[in-house]
């Protein structure tokens, strides 16, 4: 299982098993949603012409479906599921799979990855879900799904934003690059603000990182008051220094405290992050 995500979902259906399977006729009312479906949005436009298609056709390739307990789950073809509902029908043609739940939620993601039909937020969802459902490190995950560490960790740094940034980036009146602008103002209450202007101005990418810019550097620098720090603590700050190649601050407090490890850009969080894993 570990290598079949980035080999496609031929790695679980391999052409030549899906020619020799049996093609049964299933009632749709003993079919479920995949509950581990990752799309929330079902374009309706795009559904009411499939189920057009599926009225004058009928379903010209059949969904996959899990048997559970007397009912169905949908592994793969939940729209056309959807449309055969819309275009009246009370049957859908569909092969029958022994799947287990990460299975399930592996294919479809993959899926819908492939198809491209996730908003960035479903995606940062879909691959949270995965990491915490499987116990798997971002670059694990990377390496499963066949994508690049950096894509998974910008996606998921997108749910750290308030649910109405959210929100306008799952409708599209943001766009990924307008979120990943505004994770980087300082004063975080000021992101739906600042949000609101994007949206109104119609601003694009870059005018938005300037203006997140100019914000910033408006923003006072917060003044730590000095502590005198004892020369094992200054030799440790040293060594850090030396192995993340970037400024280190050992805070300590009676018998606890903080390490600081500072970065200048995107690029610069990854590779201290890479140190951090290896």
């Amino acid at each position: 299982m570990a290598k079949a995500l980035g080999k496609g979902l031929n790695a679980f259906f391999p052409e030549e098993d899906l020619k020799a399977e049996k093609v049964e006729k299933i009632s749709l009312d003993k079919i479920k949603p995949n509950p581990f479906q990752p799309r929330k949005i079902f374009d309706e436009e795009a559904m009411k012409d499939l189920s057009e298609s599926i009225k004058e056709h009928g379903v010209l390739q059949p969904i996959t479906l899990r048997k559970k307990g007397s009912k169905y789950e949908i592994v793969v073809g939940e729209r056309r599921f959807r449309a055969s509902e819309l275009a009246g029908k009370d049957e859908i043609p569909a092969v029958i799979r022994e799947l287990n739940d990460q299975q399930m939620m592996e294919i479809a993601i993959l899926e819908n990855l492939q198809r491209e039909d996730l908003t960035p937020i479903e995606e940062a969802e879909a691959y949270q879900n995965l990491m915490e459902s499987l116990n798997l490190t971002q670059e694990q995950l990377a390496f499963r799904l066949g994508k690049s560490r950096p894509h998974i960790a910008n996606h998921i740094r997108l749910l750290s934003l308030p649910e109405e940034v959210r929100n306008a980036i799952t409708n599209g009146e943001l766009s990924m690059g307008h979120g990943k602008a505004l994770l980087g103002l300082k004063k975080k209450k000021n992101i739906p603000l600042i949000m609101l202007k994007t949206i109104k101005e119609n601003l694009n990418v870059r005018q938005l990182e300037a203006l997140v810019q100019r914000l910033n550097e408006n923003v006072p620098r917060e003044t730590k008051p000095t502590v005198k720090k004892d020369i094992f603590t200054i030799e440790k700050e040293s060594e850090l220094r030396e192995i993340f190649g970037s400024p280190v601050s050992i805070i300590k407090n009676k018998n606890k405290g903080k390490i600081e490890i500072e970065f200048f850009s995107e690029d610069d969080l990854e590779r201290i992050l890479q140190l951090l894993e290896d």
